[in-house]
């Protein structure tokens, strides 16, 4: 048992030789996140303005505009930075801000699923009213489309808009700020020439 143990740490060991590989795939995974949240908020600025000021049908934030440029700047340079490793912890914390606020302010009142599915655990109130749209939905489609067709590479669902994405991003730009961008980055070749 005990060689068996042995061997096996030494291929755990072995491994390290590629641990650039994790932080690597978080950040080439939230790239296209934060470049598609931040480059559609420049697409339709004026709109995103009215939505972060608005207390009634938006996030009611002081100095919409200043925050929607902010949350903006911060989308669209952070997934630059992330595909570089330049900078990453860094603008880890702006882009934790950004998740943080897209969970309180926007999601969390819709529970923790992202998209509605009745089978799963936390399924809340807003699930059951989503399933009973989705139902209706497919009957009109059976009925007036080309449901097979439509449905050909998928089921169609309902979004429920809970705090499940903001939340995972939020849990990996968390493992990038303590682990930093990895070996294979910009933020590694600067600490190699400062030999650190």
């Amino acid at each position: 048992m005990k060689n068996f143990l042995n061997r096996l740490q030494g291929m755990l060991n072995a491994t390290s030789t590629v641990d650039f590989l994790g932080p690597l795939a978080l950040r080439l995974y939230l790239v296209p996140v934060f470049w598609v949240a931040g480059t559609n908020k420049l697409n339709g600025m004026d709109n995103v303005i009215n939505w972060f000021g608005n207390p009634d049908w938006g996030l009611g934030l002081p100095a919409p505009a200043l925050m929607a440029w902010l949350a903006t700047g911060t989308e669209v340079l952070g997934a630059v930075a992330l595909l570089l490793g330049l900078g990453t912890r860094w603008f880890a914390i702006p882009l934790m801000i950004t998740m943080l606020v897209a969970i309180f302010k926007v999601h969390i009142e819709n529970g923790w699923q992202a998209v509605a599915d009745p089978m799963s655990p936390f399924a809340n109130e807003n699930v059951a009213e989503a399933v009973v749209r989705l139902d209706k939905a497919k009957s009109l489609l059976r009925e007036h489309g080309n449901y097979d067709w439509l449905t050909e590479t998928g089921n169609f669902v309902v979004s429920n808009s809970g705090m499940e994405w903001a939340a995972t991003y939020f849990v990996i730009l968390l493992a990038l700020f303590f682990s930093g961008a990895g070996r294979l980055s910009i933020d590694h070749l600067i600490a190699q020439r400062q030999g650190k």
